[in-house]
């Protein structure tokens, strides 16, 4: 079985909904998860904020975060996810913030540097991850991750 299968059925046991923000996955994480058949009774939506104004004017993502640490951070994804899941009405809200690659990554913020943020009822996590793969690869693993993350937050519940 895999994650986003595994997530499904934890979700639609328990009662609890789903929400992303993805920025660096552009839409792959919740992609994965509608794979799943009858995601539609836990996948509230998702929001794809590629520019830095749709992650402060649509998930709340404050000004002073993306000015002082930048959009690849951990405070941005965490922010991410609590406006995913406030915008959407949802149990758990997910925030995905990265550099795909291949171009855009700094000596501070290197091609591959990806926060995964998930906030749920009962607390949050985020997590830094740094892949090497292609573009392509660097959104697949850092989707994977967002869901395994969000697995391991609703296992510590």
């Amino acid at each position: 079985m895999n994650p986003a299968e595994e997530l499904g059925i934890l979700l639609r046991n328990n009662g609890l909904t789903i929400a992303v923000a993805e920025s660096c996955t552009g839409g792959l994480l919740g992609s994965m998860i509608t794979d799943v058949p009858g995601a539609s009774d836990y996948f509230r939506g998702g929001v794809i904020a590629y520019q830095n104004d749709v992650k402060e004017r649509l998930l709340g993502v404050p000004a002073h975060v993306l000015a002082t640490v930048g959009a690849v951070s951990e405070e941005t994804a965490r922010a991410m996810a609590h406006g995913a899941r406030t915008l959407l009405a949802s149990d758990i809200g997910v925030g995905v913030t990265g550099i795909a690659g291949p171009g855009g990554g700094t000596s501070d913020k290197p091609v591959g540097l990806v926060y995964i943020g998930v906030e749920g009822p009962h607390g949050a996590l985020c997590r830094q991850f740094r892949w090497t793969g292609t573009r392509v690869e660097n959104k697949h693993h850092s989707a994977v991750a967002a869901l395994e993350l969000t697995l391991a937050l609703l296992s510590d519940c």
